[in-house]
C-alpha cells in the first residue's frame, strides 16, 4: 500500500509538468527540420558571421613554408526553422551536428588539419530563441605561408588565415566578421620562441573560381623575427673569427707556423659555421639571405688575411735572395786598380792587344751590340717597369698597413650592411 502512494506521488509530481512549460527539446525542433537544406532557401543568402581566438601557433617552419596554428572558429547564421518561444537558449551536444545544416567552411592553404576529439570532438553547438544557430570547434592546421627569406635573420613575414566556403556561392552564403579588427582574440597575447606578433588585420573579399565566385575572410598577420638569437649564435661568432685571423698581423713574419696556423684555422672554422647555419634553411637558389651576404663578408676577409701573410712572405723571401744570392761582390784588380769584375761573370780579363790590329773589324762589331740588343733591351726594360708596380721596398710595411686597413674596411661594410637590411 505503501508503494502504490509512493508510485501515485510521483505520477502526480510529473504530471503537473506539461509541453509548453518544458525547454524546447531536439525533437520538437528538429519536426519536420530538412537538413539538406541551407536556410533562407529560394529567400536570398545566408550572412554567416565569423570569430576565432587563436590558441597558439605551434611552428613556424621556413624549410616548408608553413606555420601550424590551433584555433577556436565560432560561425554564427540564423535559420528560421529552429525558432522557439522564450528567451532562452539551449546547447545541443556536439554529437548531435549531423542533425542540422552547417557551413561548408574550410581553409583553402591548409595541409594539414585535424578537428580535436579528446574526450568527445570539440564541438559546441548553441541555438538562440530567435532561431540563432551558434557553432564552435577546435581545429589545429598547418597552413601555408609564403615566406621572402632575402632579409633572413632581420626578416618580417606576413602571413594569412583564409576562410572560405566549398560549395555554396556568393548566391547562397554571404560571410563577414562579427566584429571587424575585434573578431580575432588571441594575437596580442600570443608568445612565440622566434618572432613576435607585429601587426594584425581582418578583411573580406571573394574567391573566383571556374566554377563561381565563394565568400572568402582573410586574417592577415605580420611576425617579426627576433634577431637577438641569431647575433649571438652567428654574428658575434663570425666576427670574433674575422677579429682572430687579424692577430696575425702583430706576430713576426718568420713565425711561418704560427700565422699559417691562425689562417688555416680561421678559414675552416668560418666554413663550419657556414655550413651549420644553412641546415635549418630552404636550399633554393633564389634566397640569397642576408646572413649568407654576411657569413661571406666574414669568409672573404678572413681568407683576404691569410693571403695578405702569403704576399708578405714571399716578398721577404725574395728581398732575403736577392741580398744573398743574386748581388753582385766587387773585387779589386791588383794590376788595374780602378776596374773592378764580378764574381761569376763569363767576360775574361782584358788582355792587350797589338798597337796595329784589325781596327776594322773591332769597329764593325761595335756597331753590331747595339743593333743586335735593341730589341731584347726594350722588352727587358718594360718588363723591369711591370714588375716595378709589384715591387714592395720593405715587406714588413704590408703587416703595418694592413693592421689599420682591414679593421677600418670591416667597419665600413658592416656599417653598410646593417644600414641596409635594418632600415631599408
Amino acid at each position: 500500500m505503501h508503494v502504490c502512494k509512493s508510485c501515485a506521488f510521483h505520477a502526480n509530481h510529473w504530471g503537473e509538468w506539461n509541453d509548453s512549460q518544458l525547454l524546447p527539446t531536439i525533437q520538437k525542433l528538429m519536426k519536420g527540420y530538412n537538413r539538406y537544406l541551407r536556410p533562407n532557401f529560394n529567400e536570398g543568402p545566408v550572412e554567416i558571421g565569423m570569430s576565432l581566438d587563436i590558441a597558439s601557433i605551434d611552428a613556424i617552419s621556413e624549410i616548408n613554408m608553413d606555420y601550424t596554428a590551433t584555433i577556436f572558429l565560432r560561425q554564427r547564421w540564423r535559420d528560421s526553422r529552429l525558432m522557439f518561444p522564450g528567451s532562452e537558449s539551449v546547447s545541443v551536444d556536439g554529437r548531435l551536428v549531423s542533425l542540422l545544416w552547417i557551413p561548408d567552411t574550410f581553409i583553402p592553404d591548409s595541409k594539414r588539419s585535424f578537428l580535436h576529439d579528446v574526450t568527445v570532438e570539440n564541438r559546441l553547438i548553441r541555438i538562440f530563441s530567435n532561431g540563432t544557430v551558434l557553432y564552435a570547434l577546435r581545429i589545429t592546421a598547418t597552413i601555408a605561408c609564403n615566406m621572402d627569406l632575402t632579409k633572413y635573420p632581420m626578416d618580417r613575414q606576413v602571413c594569412t588565415l583564409q576562410l572560405e566556403s566549398w560549395g555554396y556561392n556568393l548566391q547562397d552564403v554571404v560571410f563577414y566578421w562579427t566584429r571587424g579588427n575585434d573578431s580575432v582574440k588571441g594575437l596580442d597575447t600570443l608568445r612565440l620562441a622566434q618572432y613576435s606578433v607585429e601587426s594584425y588585420y581582418t578583411s573580406v573579399s571573394e574567391a573566383v573560381y571556374e566554377t563561381g565566385n565563394y565568400p572568402k575572410l582573410v586574417l592577415h598577420f605580420a611576425l617579426r623575427r627576433n634577431v637577438l638569437f641569431f647575433i649571438l649564435e652567428t654574428y658575434v661568432p663570425s666576427i670574433l673569427l674575422v677579429v682572430l685571423s687579424w692577430v696575425s698581423f702583430w706576430i713576426s713574419q718568420s713565425s711561418v707556423p704560427a700565422r699559417t696556423c691562425i689562417g688555416v684555422t680561421t678559414v675552416l672554422t668560418m666554413t663550419t659555421l657556414m655550413m651549420g647555419a644553412r641546415t635549418s634553411l630552404p636550399n633554393a637558389n633564389c634566397f640569397i639571405k642576408a646572413i649568407d651576404v654576411y657569413l661571406g663578408i666574414c669568409f672573404t676577409f678572413i681568407f683576404g688575411a691569410l693571403l695578405e701573410y702569403a704576399c708578405a712572405h714571399f716578398y721577404t723571401m725574395q728581398e732575403f735572395s736577392e741580398s744573398n744570392g743574386n748581388g753582385s761582390i766587387p773585387i779589386v784588380s791588383a794590376s788595374q786598380p780602378n776596374q773592378s769584375v764580378e764574381i761569376g761573370s763569363t767576360a775574361e780579363e782584358p788582355t792587350e792587344q797589338p798597337a796595329n790590329s784589325d781596327t776594322k773589324n773591332h769597329a764593325g762589331s761595335k756597331e753590331k751590340v747595339p743593333n743586335q740588343g735593341c730589341g731584347l733591351s726594350s722588352v727587358k726594360d718594360a718588363s723591369r717597369r711591370a714588375a716595378s708596380v709589384f715591387i714592395v721596398e720593405n715587406p714588413h710595411n704590408i703587416d703595418r698597413y694592413a693592421r689599420t686597413v682591414f679593421p677600418t674596411a670591416f667597419l665600413f661594410v658592416n656599417i653598410l650592411y646593417w644600414l641596409y637590411y635594418l632600415f631599408l
